[in-house]
This record gives structure tokens, sequence and C-alpha cells, in this order.
């Protein structure tokens, strides 16, 4: 595997690189989600679906499936955190869950009372079924320990569930590389983790995938996330070209075997990823160039897009609806507006809500290590043990 090398600026220094393809999966993807709430929740797409009814059909339907690259990603980025080597074992799994709820919660909190606030609001100017039902405390309370789903309150937002997914997947995996570690003991077996969540993808694909009640909970989305996982472990370039292969097989075969069973396109979407990533994941690309920069900036408030465009898409289309009128090419264009400002609305939120509220965070994870209230720091994975390479 290829590492582009950037170019470098006036001073001799280099360019800044990222992983490019990451950042325009995750930024094609935002824009999907958007539009596919745009279109699946009226009145705007009500109105425009006259003039494109095969887009805003596609749209309203096939286009949630973008959701599979961000659970795909989402696997990737997390075995590069966690267990770059595929090795098991990780010292202190609290404190990694909890970094990992202090990243997601805190702007997902803050997403979740606008949105409350937006459906308040446009509830005066319009009745539409995508208006939700004044929130309630318990509501809120849940949505804040990313429990909405699992403890049956509606969401508050369109895309709430995924946050707490997310947060769930990523607790799973920390939680199997503790329990793989012990029971290694002092003879570390490098093909563990690789062989566990191969497992893990098969029993996720062939039972509960197939099975809408597990909808709320991890084993649903781990195939995806699977997926994610064994396609970093194969893409090591310091790997042997059989070993990478075979790493990446363990993951396809119970795809394919999923497939067969019965054909789910979230599923082959999530497979095409993942092989996506194991070819070209890693590759680092120069910042340099406005298509680039753009990309990787768009990549860089995915987050905050996917979080903030639903109460942003809801009142425009309660001022469309109640200040335009229902005229097919005004109420397409308001959804080009919604869009628009869906993305702006992203930014701003990225700047002023999501980084600062990081950032506290962080402060007040160094103040309770300083004062004793102790959160310990990870210890670096185990890299010894049988080579996978």
């Amino acid at each position: 595997m290829k590492v582009v090398v950037g170019a470098t600026h006036g001073a001799g220094k280099p360019a800044p690189s990222q992983f490019g393809l990451i950042n325009l999966l995750k930024a094609g993807a935002a824009q999907l989600i958007v539009l596919h709430h745009l279109a699946f929740y009226g009145p705007m797409s009500d109105y425009a679906r006259v003039l494109f009814p095969s887009l805003i059909d596609w749209l309203s339907g096939s286009a949630r499936i973008a959701v599979q690259v961000f659970l795909v990603i989402g696997g990737f980025l997390a075995a590069k955190s966690l267990a770059p080597s595929g090795h098991a074992g990780y010292a202190q799994p609290l404190h990694a869950i909890w970094r990992r709820y202090a990243k997601l919660a805190p702007a997902f909190l803050a997403a979740t009372l606008i949105a409350a606030v937006a459906s308040a609001w446009a509830a005066k100017w319009m009745s539409h079924d995508s208006i939700s039902a004044p929130a309630t405390l318990a509501q809120l309370s849940a949505h804040a320990l990313l429990l909405h789903g699992v403890l049956g309150y509606p969401s508050v937002s369109a895309g709430a569930w995924y946050v707490a997914i997310d947060f769930q997947l990523y607790a799973l995996m920390v939680l199997a590389l503790w329990v793989a570690g012990i029971v290694e003991g002092k003879r570390p077996l490098a093909w563990l983790m690789p062989l566990s969540v191969a497992f893990g993808i098969t029993l996720s694909l062939l039972y509960f995938n197939l099975d809408s009640d597990w909808d709320n909970w991890a084993p649903y989305f781990f195939g995806s996330y699977g997926l994610g996982l064994m396609a970093w472990w194969a893409s090591d370039p310091r790997r042997k070209p059989g070993i990478a292969v075979l790493l990446m097989m363990m993951a396809l075969l119970p795809a394919v075997a999923g497939l067969a069973l019965e054909f789910r396109s979230r599923i082959a979407l999530a497979a095409v990823v993942a092989c996506v990533l194991f070819l070209f994941g890693r590759t680092r690309i120069s910042a340099d160039g406005r298509a680039w920069r753009a990309i990787n900036g768009m990549g860089k408030i995915s987050y905050s897009v996917f979080l903030i465009h639903f109460p942003v898409c809801l009142l425009v289309n309660a001022v469309f609806t109640r200040f335009v009128e229902p005229d097919p090419l005004l109420q397409a264009f308001g959804m080009l507006v919604a869009w628009g400002f869906s993305l702006a609305a992203g930014a701003a939120f990225h700047r002023w809500v999501e980084e600062p509220l990081g950032r506290f965070m962080d402060f007040v994870a160094g103040q309770l290590v300083v004062r004793d209230v102790h959160i310990p720091r990870p210890l670096p994975t185990r890299s010894g043990g049988v080579s996978l390479r």
C-alpha cells in the first residue's frame, strides 16, 4: 500500500495530508443522508415529487443505506485507534469508553435540544408527521445517555439512532479487546481478535441483522462495523499479501453467505466500502488544491452536519409551508435552500459547538486526573506474540 506524499509549502514545510478517501466517503455519505431526510420528510418534497418522481423516490428510500459508509469507516478507524496491529488486550477499557462517550454525547445532546426547539417552532407554522411531539425530560435524559432506542423513547431528531449505535459498537469492541487480552494471558494469540471479529460478523449477518427487533442493539450492525475492523487489519502494509488477503476473506465470506441467505443492499454496500478501504483506505493525500481542501473540510464537519441538518430542514420546511406557495418549482428550490443551510449550519455547529465542547470535556478529564479523581490512561496495546505478517 503506497502512501501519497504531499507537496511542500514555501518554507520547506510539508503540506498536511489526510486520509483523503475516508473524507471523501464521509462527505458524500453525509450529503446523501441530508438529501434522504429532505426527501423522506415533507412537505416540500411532497410538492416537488411531481417534477422528479424517480429521484425523490430514490432519495427517500434507497439513499438511506449511505449510513453503512459511516458504519464501515467507524470500524476501520476504531481498529486504527484501539488495536492497530490486530492484537488483543486493552488495559483500561472504561477510560476508552468514556472518551468515546465524551466525544459523541455532548454535541449530540446540544443538537437534540436544538431539534426539540425547532419542532416546537415548526409546529406553529405547519402540521406534519415529521414534527416530533414535545420532548419530555425523561426522553431527553435517555438521549443524553445514548439509551433512547434501548429504552423505547422516540428519537427527537432523525438519525439519532446512529449515534447510540456507534457508541455501542465502540464499547463492544473495547470490551472484546479487554476480554480477549485476559483470555490470552501471558501467551499472546495473534489470530484471536481477527477470528473473534470474523465470528461476530458471521453471527450478525446470518442472525441478528435478519431480525429488525435487534435494530436498537450493536449486534444488528456489527457485520458492517466488523468489515471495517478487518479492512484496517488486512491493509497493514507490513503484512505479507497472502495474509492480508486471508484476513479480508475472513470478513467477506460471511458477508457473501449473508447476502446469499437474504440479499440486503445495505450489506452489499458495506462489503464494497470495506474492499475500497482495504485497497486505498490508508492512502494519505496532500491537502493542497481547492477540491481536496473542500473534501477534507466536508469530511471534518460531517458529524456536525449529521447532527444539525434535521432541525434546519424542519425549519426550512415550515417557512416554505407558511410563507411560500405550494408550487413544485418553488418547493424544490426550498429543498436546495435547506440543503445549503444544513451544510452552513454544520460548519457553524462544528466550530462553535462540537469543537468547544470537545475541548471542555478534555479539560474536565484532565482536571479529574490532576485532582486524583483518576481516569486511567490506556496503556499501549500488545504488540508481541505470533506474527500476523
